[in-house]
């Protein structure tokens, strides 16, 4: 078993104030949307404490946004090789193949991460998706519905307020489908807990093939 330093401390910090962040602008989100069929905590409570989250949230994307771009390591990990194509189509559909029919049968993963090259194919897309448009966009939509006046004129732009809580609310769905869908394949390591332990300690366990 050899073990690889895949995730530096910054990216682990960011990443769980990410997810336990997200989680509770689930919650409050859902309060917020359903005062009347939840009672978790107030109406108030919830969206005061939807908008501090989402302000430190905004902080901590920006401090992600920086650290990859002053590392240098934003386009190497996250931009898919869109200059070798038929590579990147083939390795895609072998990534999928695993994920739909390999991992039940038991064969190897085809992806080996390394700190250049951490995400597959189909990570390095949806990832980069997240990353630069839906993140950026729920963001953008969630100061339009904290503010609506200081942002009246990007809300008139986009074509009302009602568009803005559309994409924030469809957002927040696709959001809560991602979590749930992210821990699974989080649990599919060597163990069911080894890439979750690697988020803490920073090293992720790869046999060493023989």
């Amino acid at each position: 078993m050899k073990k690889i330093y895949l995730h530096p401390l910054p990216v682990r910090i960011w990443h769980w104030i990410n997810a336990l962040g997200f989680i509770i602008l689930i919650i409050t989100g859902a309060q917020i949307r359903f005062a009347e069929n939840m009672g978790i905590m107030s109406f108030e409570t919830a969206v005061d404490v939807h908008s501090w989250l989402g302000f430190i949230l905004l902080a901590n994307y920006f401090i992600w946004l920086l650290y990859y771009l002053f590392t240098g390591k934003l386009f190497k990990i996250y931009i898919p090789p869109f200059w070798r194509p038929v590579e990147f189509i083939k390795n895609s559909i072998r990534q999928a193949k695993y994920y739909g029919y390999g991992i039940m049968v038991g064969d190897k993963n085809p992806h080996h991460p390394t700190p250049e090259h951490k995400f597959n194919p189909m990570q390095q897309i949806s990832y980069l998706m997240i990353m630069v448009l839906l993140i950026p966009l729920q963001i953008i939509t969630g100061l339009m519905l904290w503010d609506p006046q200081l942002f009246s004129s990007i809300i008139s732009l986009i074509g009302g307020i009602q568009i803005a809580t559309l994409i924030h609310t469809g957002l927040w769905i696709f959001f809560s489908a991602f979590i749930i869908v992210h821990f699974y394949l989080a649990t599919l390591g060597h163990t069911p807990m080894a890439h979750i332990k690697a988020m803490f300690t920073g090293y992720e366990e790869e046999h060493e093939e023989h």
